[in-house]
């Protein structure tokens, strides 16, 4: 059989080839002759044809059929053929073929070598795909080696250790004793290795963390050294000696230093003489400098020396590079909230970055933008960021009129500064504005009565373009055009349809054009909209007498501030505001709320729903002639509220908040738990006690995510036992932020006459990489303080 072709011819005959079809014939023939070869048992070119294998298995073609020659090579006397064997069994074999375990005991032999090359290939193979199997039984060879005074050896063999412990943590404490004196060996690679093996022990073990903690001031002077020491040209790398282990030895430190006071004393010197004397013209230096930042600001560090690393991360973003502008923003975004007054020195650079032309960079830089918002500087960054909404892409529209809204919401310094803003960012963002801007703004203008001329003003000019007096066949002109215009989505038109009905018990002259209005949407195909309008054609022919009655002004939404989200609570004259039974409900009422829908789902009969609100009277007046014409809609022919139904127990939570504090001082000694910790989604509960009722404990839910995308249609459920009652308040949002940026905050209160521990099951719901998430979980460990 004639001598196959090398190597070299073989790559330089594929790179003639014209078309993919032409190479794929070529590889085929090849493949053809190396399995006759194979099948012949031709050892004197085996070597030959496995390294030309490997080369296919790297175009991307199958080379599974040569995975036993690559365990005949290995096996093999002649450095060369083990070489291209263990480089075969590397790329073709995994531990999940049953294949490589054939090869433990060549690499056991391997290991125990005389030739320094062959141990080498031996450690490499086993620590790039050594299964768990292969890690038992060949750990002891290579804790023998770890202890070796060769250098090329020991380096191999910490690489080695690392993949070992990987795959078998068990085995940690087997190479303890050999990491004493690793961090004394002069060789730059062998330190290179040993911190990194270091730094394996320490994240997967505590009591390893703890033991280690003791090389702080050995780790502290190998860094100062390698920063004092002069030009090496083994080590150097653009002026810098070794950044390679300066980084790893940063990281470790890092890890040494996180929440232990004496190694963060050690190590905060050495910090700020790698912040101050590296060189940042080079992207090397700007690799140290980051590191730098992370150990700064993860360890118990100076508060000068935080202020420092801030500063770094500010100049960062005055760099050219892109990847360090956005790695600076990240950072920055991160630390906002631990360091916000040294963050806020850099809140021009970090605006001119919205300007950007790289979209993640703006995006960064507006979260980061609305986090340095506050009551100082709402004016300014308002003014940025309005600037931003009206030239940004259509992707940073609804985000950032959100952010707008919730600053101004929390930061505003006057009403008629919040009311200009927000019609700003509606006429701006246009469609992009989420649903809850319009609830929120008619809240605002509700409970702004000095304001509603001005308010009529500007949404009147936003729609027209000017103002002057109007008539009423121009109002209806303009609720008419929204009603046919294609522009208008569904609900728009429902609101239209609705304020001209309205209107019919305030014009006079033109009560007959809104009766031809009405009667012609009665046949619309949109089922909401003729829904309406049938119901209102029906007041209009049958029931007009009521009208005046039924389309009265709304009553002014009352905004009670709790420690958790803003809750709004309606006064519409049926009922207390959210007033709660002390006692379970009667077996007649029907509990609506969603806490029901748990029941089933959550498991056991001894689960009690949200809590009912007192029971209401059915009106008296004339309204009750609707009540099946509209479906029960509990509508009273005279605006004067009709006081509730007298409660015999006390009533708690709500009632009593003007006369007195709501919640007892004594909530301050009630510790916080995390109820839930799972996939990066993390649920923090806090407690306060009601003064009005000792029995009411308040629950404040923080929900934060810790990945690195948003956790989006976030919903909480729960649910007591019967001896308690529950209260869920509505969530601040339906969005949890990445990277811990915000959180979302929830209150449960939970009604507990007869002092029991307190025991809740939680349902979470969420959308996260573009998968839907749901899990269940039970909450046992509330504290004493929070029951009893």
């Amino acid at each position: 059989m004639p001598a196959p072709i090398r190597l070299r011819e073989l790559i330089r005959t594929i790179r003639t080839a014209r078309t993919q079809a032409e190479e794929r014939e070529m590889i085929q023939k090849e493949c053809a002759a190396i399995r006759s070869s194979f099948r012949e048992e031709d050892n004197t070119y085996r070597c030959r044809n496995v390294a030309k294998l490997l080369y296919m298995h790297m175009l991307g073609y199958p080379a599974h059929f040569g995975q036993l020659e690559c365990l005949k090579l290995i096996a093999s006397q002649k450095f060369t053929d083990k070489r291209i064997g263990y480089l075969g069994a590397m790329l073709l074999l995994d531990e999940r073929q049953d294949v490589h375990l054939l090869m433990t005991n060549c690499i056991k032999n391997d290991l125990n070598h005389s030739t320094q090359y062959v141990q080498g290939l031996a450690l490499c193979t086993l620590g790039c795909m050594g299964s768990s199997e292969m890690c038992r039984d060949l750990a002891g060879e290579v804790e023998k080696l770890l202890k070796t005074s060769n250098s090329y050896l020991r380096k191999k063999a910490a690489l080695c250790a690392v993949h070992v412990i990987r795959k078998v943590p068990e085995l940690m404490e087997m190479f303890l004793p050999a990491t004493k004196n690793l961090l004394n060996e002069k060789n730059h690679g062998v330190l290179h290795t040993s911190v990194v093996l270091l730094t394996e022990m320490c994240e997967r073990s505590p009591d390893m963390l703890s033991h280690f903690r003791k090389l702080v001031p050995q780790l502290v002077r190998i860094l100062k050294n390698l920063i004092m020491s002069g030009y090496s040209p083994e080590h150097d790398v653009s002026g810098i000696s070794d950044p390679f282990l300066q980084v790893r030895i940063l990281r470790l430190l890092r890890i040494l230093g996180r929440n232990d006071d004496d190694s963060s004393e050690a190590m905060n010197d050495i910090l700020a003489q790698v912040a101050t004397n590296t060189e940042t013209s080079k992207n090397v230096g700007n690799a140290i400098l980051y590191e730098t930042v992370l150990t700064i600001m993860d360890i118990k560090s100076e508060s000068g020396l935080r202020v420092l690393a801030i500063n770094i991360l500010g100049r960062f973003l005055l760099n050219n590079d892109k990847n360090i502008r956005y790695v600076a923003l990240t950072s920055l975004l991160k630390t906002v909230q631990t360091d916000h007054n040294a963050v806020q020195r850099h809140r021009s650079t970090i605006v001119d970055c919205l300007k950007d032309l790289d979209v993640s960079i703006k995006r960064r830089a507006m979260e980061l933008s609305f986090a340095l918002v506050n009551g100082n500087n709402i004016r300014g960054m308002m003014k940025e960021l309005l600037y931003f909404l009206d030239s940004c892409e259509p992707e940073f529209k609804a985000d950032c009129a959100s952010g707008i809204f919730l600053a101004a919401e929390k930061y505003a310094p006057s009403k008629r500064w919040h009311i200009d803003t927000i019609m700003r960012v509606l006429t701006t963002a246009g469609s992009y504005v989420r649903d809850d801007a319009v609830p929120n703004l008619i809240q605002l203008i509700t409970n702004s009565m000095e304001m509603h001329a001005y308010t009529v003003q500007k949404l009147y000019k936003a729609i027209l373009g000017d103002y002057s007096q109007v008539t009423e066949e121009e109002v209806l002109d303009i609720l008419e055009s929204v009603l046919i215009s294609n522009m208008s989505a569904s609900v728009t038109r429902g609101y239209a349809l609705t304020a001209i009905m309205k209107l019919s018990t305030r014009f006079t002259c033109t009560v007959n054009r809104i009766k031809k209005v009405v009667s012609i949407y009665g046949s619309s195909i949109d089922v909401e909209l003729q829904q309406r309008a049938v119901e209102y054609n029906a007041l209009f022919k049958k029931y007009d007498h009521m009208r005046s009655a039924l389309l009265e002004r709304m009553p002014v939404m009352e905004k009670v501030t709790t420690n958790g989200p803003t809750e709004i609570v309606q006064t519409n004259g049926e009922t207390e505001p959210a007033v709660l039974e002390t006692k379970p409900p009667p077996s007649g009422l029907q509990p609506t709320s969603q806490a029901n829908d748990l029941l089933d789902l959550l498991g056991g009969n001894d689960i009690t729903p949200v809590i009912p609100t007192a029971p209401t009277s059915k009106p008296s007046s004339a309204g009750g002639e609707l009540l099946d014409l509209l479906g029960d809609l509990n509508l009273t022919a005279s605006p004067a509220p009709v006081p509730a139904p007298q409660i015999s127990q006390p009533p708690f939570l709500l009632d009593g908040l003007s006369s007195q504090p709501l919640f007892n001082d004594i909530a301050a000694g009630i510790p916080s738990i995390t109820a839930y910790s799972k996939n990066g989604l993390k649920i923090e509960f806090t407690f306060e006690r009601s003064n009005t009722n000792p029995s009411v404990t308040v629950i404040t839910i923080q929900a934060s995510n810790s990945t690195e995308l948003d956790m989006t249609d976030f919903v909480f459920q729960a649910a007591v036992p019967k001896t308690f009652q529950l209260q869920l308040l509505s969530p601040s949002s339906s969005s949890i932020p990445a990277f811990n940026t915000g959180t979302i905050t929830q209150v449960i209160k939970v009604l507990n006459p007869q002092k029991q521990q307190l025991r809740m099951r939680i349902k979470l719901t969420y959308n996260h990489k573009g998968s839907a998430m749901q899990d269940l979980a039970e909450v046992n460990n509330f504290p004493p303080q929070s029951w009893q």
